[in-house]
């Protein structure tokens, strides 16, 4: 029986969050506990011990009154800890639960929460503070619960920007179909998706809170003297602190450490998310060295190809496939289009061309030519050399590629002037005359326009001018019209189609629209749960596809060319696309084929199809498929 090999939890792995957590269970722990075990009263003064260094008798020294520094400090941590708590559930307590009401209710509550939020913001806080204090005296609890208060309307500015973007998504749209209440659907799915923010948060209330604690207690507007506290302590050392400055050093110290360590544990909570803490300790190193651990295909790139994929594998760390050895080859002025269902691994495809992979999932094996040199374990810092004026990438949404902050005229100058080395006036020349290449009719309107105030089509030409700005070789394109009307869709194919005739520019195109695929492309290959189950010229593989999942998918596809035949009614594929962990050295679209047999459940591997293209199917010679038949 194999043993699981024990890993620590990704927020044990940073030395600075094991040091945060230690010291801050210590000081928990040893200020409630200290009355049992503490070397000394911290109220008792001892003549003859006054303004001792630390010894292994008075670990940090003594005061001027030769009270021991390490007793009085642990004694005062239970009330520094007490009223930091205290206004943190004060804050959240008032701020959470306006911002939840807020975001749900919009319109006039918001509004009337705001004014009243911007009231108590314009409020001199401290004075009203100091003036609290001299009406009641130093208590506690009601100085902390008004700071908490104080604190409170910050919180509510925060926390309804972020509670009202977990409301707009889908998931939330969808509990309220089912019935579920306010409620719960903010304890189940608002407050959760929050939690990370939430931590961050409330370090920041517990460290002004401190810090609080200490500016009153150093003006001694905190616990009286006998009783210590921490500002209070400070405040003592500042009249020795031309001839004992030690005594400032144990307090000044401790205050600094506490709240460093508040503020590191939240970003380390912050930065990770607890439920993925064991795929998290995966990617903490072994990410790094994916690159350095890639195999390389041991092929040799064809010199007529701009582009050449070789046996590419691309994995999780530590984790399953998502790319299952795939070939791909790709010439200038030619394009080529990767198509199917969700899941089957186009986006990881193209992204690993490029190194834009997101964090944890990496190139594993196989080779990716660009230009004969293999640069599949190149270095972030090679690949940023490459990208832009190599290759460039046109996402599906183009308000991501876009930055909401700036300008176009800023978006598109500053990459001009970095790939082109230009001036600013020739950066904006060019960047004006880029806008009339992709078809924007005002270049000079659209030019200072921010993305908010372009329509849907003309922040996709937007985007597409901002990936030629270094003259690329290379454009990835995946998804570019689905966001986009059916009008808009053939002007921004027409675009591209334009682009790579004029400039000589190869182009992958991903997509799950087969009428995309035959509109732009020469080139297909269809993929299915990582793997490349069919490819050859378009014309080919669209009119007499050898594989079932292609012609499945031309039967379900009301957009191929009229020259191929349609029934009368699209056909539809039962079931999904298995998950990586599923996937086996089998065919993997056996358990939807209709034409599967015992066969289809032995290892499979690609052969020769087409002219030179290739398919993935043991009965491709036995079948004659036809358009739609499943």
């Amino acid at each position: 029986m194999s043993r699981k090999k024990f890993a620590l939890p990704f927020y044990l792995r940073k030395p600075t969050a094991i040091f945060s957590m230690v010291w801050l269970a210590a000081l928990t722990i040893g200020s409630v506990t200290a009355p049992l075990w503490e070397p000394f009263n911290p109220l008792t003064q001892t003549a003859g011990d006054e303004l001792l260094f630390p010894s292994l008798k008075h670990l940090l020294g003594t005061d001027d009154l030769g009270r021991d520094m390490f007793s009085r400090i642990l004694a005062s941590s239970a009330f520094t800890f007490y009223a930091s708590i205290f206004t943190v559930v004060v804050a959240f307590a008032v701020g959470v639960p306006l911002a939840l009401w807020a975001a749900e209710r919009r319109g006039r509550v918001e509004s009337t929460i705001g004014r009243f939020v911007d009231t108590i913001f314009a409020l001199p806080g401290t004075v009203m503070i100091l003036a609290l204090i001299g009406t009641i005296g130093t208590a506690v609890e009601p100085v902390m619960t008004f700071f908490g208060l104080l604190v409170a309307p910050g919180i509510y500015r925060i926390m309804v920007a972020q509670t009202i973007s977990v409301r707009q998504r889908l998931y939330v749209d969808a509990t309220r179909l089912n019935g579920l209440g306010s409620v719960r659907i903010n304890f189940k799915h608002v407050l959760p998706a929050l939690y990370r923010f939430l931590a961050v948060q409330v370090a920041m209330v517990f460290s002004v809170s401190l810090l609080m604690q200490a500016g009153l207690s150093f003006l001694g507007l905190g616990p009286q003297e006998p009783q210590p506290s921490w500002g209070g302590m400070i405040s003592q050392a500042t009249m020795h602190i031309y001839d004992f400055p030690w005594m400032m050093v144990p307090p000044g110290i401790v205050l600094v450490l506490t709240v460093l360590a508040a503020n590191e544990l939240a970003d380390v909570i912050g930065a990770g998310d607890l439920s993925m803490a064991k795929p998290r300790t995966v990617l903490a190193r072994s990410i790094l060295n994916l690159k350095k651990n890639v195999v390389p295909s041991n092929s040799t790139p064809d010199a007529s190809a701009l582009l050449d994929v070789r046996d590419l594998r691309v994995g999780v760390a530590g984790g399953p496939e998502l790319v299952s050895g795939i070939s791909l080859k790709l010439a200038p002025g030619k394009v080529l289009g990767l198509v199917g269902e969700s899941g089957c691994g186009k986006t990881m495809s193209a992204l690993s061309i490029m190194g834009l992979l997101p964090a944890g999932v990496g190139v594993t094996q196989g080779s990716i030519f660009w230009q004969g040199k293999d640069i599949a374990s190149l270095s972030e810092k090679q690949l940023n050399a490459l990208r832009g004026s190599g290759m460039a990438y046109i996402s599906q949404e183009p308000m991501v590629a876009l930055d909401p902050m700036f300008t176009v005229q800023a978006q598109l100058v500053e990459p001009l002037r970095r790939l082109r080395k230009v001036s600013k006036r020739e950066a904006k020349q060019i960047a004006l005359s880029l806008l009339v290449q992709v078809g924007i009719p005002a270049p000079e309107r659209v030019i200072k326009s921010y993305p908010h105030q372009l329509s849907g089509g003309m922040a996709q030409r937007v985007a597409i001018a901002l990936a030629l700005t270094g003259k690329p070789k290379l454009l990835i394109a995946d998804e570019p019209t689905t966001a986009l009307d059916v009008t808009i869709q053939a002007e921004i194919l027409e675009l591209l189609r334009g682009l790579v005739a004029t400039e000589n520019m190869a182009m992958v195109i991903v997509t799950h629209n087969l009428g995309v695929v035959a509109d732009i492309a020469d080139d297909v290959a269809v993929m299915y749960a990582g793997q490349v189950v069919e490819s050859g010229t378009v014309d080919e593989v669209l009119t007499h596809p050898s594989h079932p999942y292609t012609s499945a998918l031309l039967g379900a596809d009301p957009h191929v060319p009229t020259s191929v035949p349609k029934p009368e009614r699209l056909a539809s594929i039962p079931g999904t696309v298995p998950a990586p962990t599923a996937w086996t050295s089998s065919c993997r679209f056996a358990d939807r084929c209709d034409f599967a047999t015992a066969a289809c459940g032995e290892p499979l591997n690609e052969s020769a199809a087409h002219a030179n293209g290739t398919v993935r199917c043991v009965r491709s010679n036995e079948l004659t498929l036809t358009i739609g038949q499943h």
